[in-house]
């Protein structure tokens, strides 16, 4: 088990390297390792090296047997698992000289992709224009809001967005996504508008003795968390009587979404989102289909009249 336990390390050290760092890549590599180490220590075996396929279908088994928190174990949580696996063993087929990868030829579940949520553009324009104004509170969320819906951000995006990286003479934001990846999104007036507003009113006001350059503050000058901004995003919906759970990767959707459905190139807006593969991109084409269909079917008289 040690000498698990030391290729384990090394694997992590490696993955590190790879990633630049990212906590959340490793920590979700060793809870992954570690399950099936648990699992192999059950089985009594003390190496990766007595791992063959018979102990990896029994392990397969033995997860989807498990309950989560939300019932049995998801295709897509023992399909991250296998894949972590299959790169442990990769990484000692290639470089600790181990000969076998049991993981190799092992097919991980079918995972259905999930079709986005996304708000309609009216629904959108009623969650918009619901704010006060005049009110701090409401001016700070409307333009927040209206910035990630006006450039698609990630709610990590918009908590992490600094004062110089607003270009208000082209009125462009300069984004730093996942993994470092650098983006340029352009915003509408109304967006620039709000958020000068925003800027020369309220944070100025809010900022106090604070000297950090973070854009959306709270009322003593601290940065806004991720779970803080969901938080106002629902408490706004129910004010509306809204009749949705709304969170803030669906205003990154309705970015998506609406600019599909309005004749904008599938490419553009692969960059728009600094997703670096099209597939992922392209389930919002699924969305703009399925919306085409239901007009349709709502909109054509003959359609109608055969339902």
């Amino acid at each position: 088990m040690e000498r698990m336990k030391e290729e384990k390390e090394r694997f992590l050290a490696y993955i590190d390297q790879l990633n630049t760092g990212s906590k959340h890549t490793h920590q979700a590599y060793e809870r992954d390792i570690d399950d099936f180490m648990t699992f192999l220590q059950q089985e009594g075996i003390d190496s990766f090296d007595d791992v063959d396929r018979i102990v990896v279908m029994n392990y397969i088994a033995d997860l989807r047997m498990r309950m989560g928190q939300m019932g049995q174990l998801k295709n897509t949580s023992i399909a991250r698992k296998l894949s972590s696996l299959r790169s442990l063993y990769r990484y000692l087929n290639e470089y600790i000289g181990m000969k076998e990868n049991p993981f190799l030829y092992v097919k991980s579940p079918k995972i259905s992709r999930r079709i986005p949520e996304f708000l309609f553009y009216d629904e959108m324009e009623t969650f918009l224009s619901g704010f006060d104004l005049n009110d701090p509170v409401g001016l700070r969320n409307r333009a927040m809001f209206e910035i990630m819906y006006a450039c698609g951000l990630r709610v990590s995006e918009v908590v992490a967005l600094q004062i110089e990286d607003i270009d208000f003479n082209d009125s462009i934001l300069h984004i730093t996504g996942k993994g470092d990846k650098q983006r340029i999104v352009p915003f509408y007036d109304l967006a620039k508008e709000l958020l000068i507003r925003y800027l020369n009113e309220v944070r100025i006001q809010w900022m106090g003795s604070e000297k950090h350059r973070i854009v959306f503050i709270n009322q003593r000058g601290k940065g806004l968390t991720s779970r803080g901004v969901q938080y106002l995003m629902q408490r706004q919906a129910d004010a509306l009587a809204m009749p949705i759970h709304i969170h803030p990767h669906m205003f990154r959707h309705s970015f998506a979404t609406h600019l599909l459905d309005n004749g904008a190139d599938l490419r553009l807006v692969q960059e728009l989102l600094g997703h670096s593969s099209l597939s992922t991109t392209q389930i919002y084409v699924h969305v703009s289909q399925n919306r085409l269909k239901q007009v349709y079917q709502q909109a054509h008289p003959r359609a109608k009249h055969h339902q």
